[in-house]
């Protein structure tokens, strides 16, 4: 069993481990080289990152594919990105897709 003290060292040495990995390219003074295939790399790891996270909420549930095409997340996803690349506006993208989920879950109760 862990007591009082270890716990707070574990504590302590995790907020350490995170505070030096998180802070490790602030600390030199200069610029660190990095080489253009590997910028070219990090330009799409945040949309590579949210993909990967909002994909499978769309068509999965429960760890399961959907298996109807009666799921509101696929028709008020279509609806935002189609109102997307019409407006370019992120609000309205999501308040349309918004609306179309709702219009679908409450109006036809999918």
């Amino acid at each position: 069993m862990m007591n009082d003290w270890l716990i707070a060292l574990a504590i302590v040495g995790m907020g350490l481990i995170t505070l030096l990995t998180r802070g490790f390219f602030m600390i030199p003074k200069k610029e660190l080289p990095m080489p253009d295939w590997a910028k070219t790399g990090l330009r799409y790891a945040p949309i590579a990152a949210l993909a990967a996270v909002i994909v499978p909420e769309i068509v999965m549930t429960q760890g399961q594919l959907i298996s109807t095409w009666q799921d509101a997340r696929l028709y008020a996803t279509a609806a935002g990105t189609a109102y997307f690349f019409w407006k370019r506006g992120i609000l309205g993208t999501i308040v349309c897709g918004t609306a179309v989920m709702l219009a679908l879950r409450i109006g036809l109760g999918w």
